[in-house]
């Protein structure tokens, strides 16, 4: 099950963070929250369950909170 690990108020923050996800090897996906896709709508970043504690980690080492 994927779930949320991050919400933000533009695409950039979320590339920002999927870049760190990345480099560490995790699964990630972008999702755009609404109906209308715009580069200034709100994003999530989700993973999958079982890498959550993971990935919130490097969040907070990478002082993304």
């Amino acid at each position: 099950m994927w779930t949320v690990v991050y919400m933000t108020q533009n695409e950039e923050s979320a590339n920002t963070v999927a870049n760190i996800l990345d480099e560490k090897k995790l699964l990630y996906k972008i999702r755009s929250v609404g109906e209308k896709y715009d580069k200034d709508s709100c994003f999530e970043v989700l993973v999958p369950e079982t890498e959550i504690n993971e990935a919130h980690n490097l969040i907070i080492e990478n002082n993304l909170l």
